[in-house]
């Protein structure tokens, strides 16, 4: 029974340590280019008369 006492916590301890790996690890940060957060502005050409009207 003695055993058992500290299997839960190492269980849970493992666990969360787990879970916030994985939330680092899936975050996306805003300087790479692997699409998520902030996106680059596209280019739109603009349309200008070469002559007076």
């Amino acid at each position: 029974m003695q055993n058992t006492l500290m299997a839960e916590p190492i269980t849970l301890a493992l666990l969360l340590l787990v879970v916030s790996l994985l939330l680092l690890l899936l975050q996306d940060s805003d300087d790479d280019n692997s699409g998520g957060g902030l996106r680059q502005p596209v280019l739109v050409p603009i349309p200008v008369r070469d002559q007076r009207r």
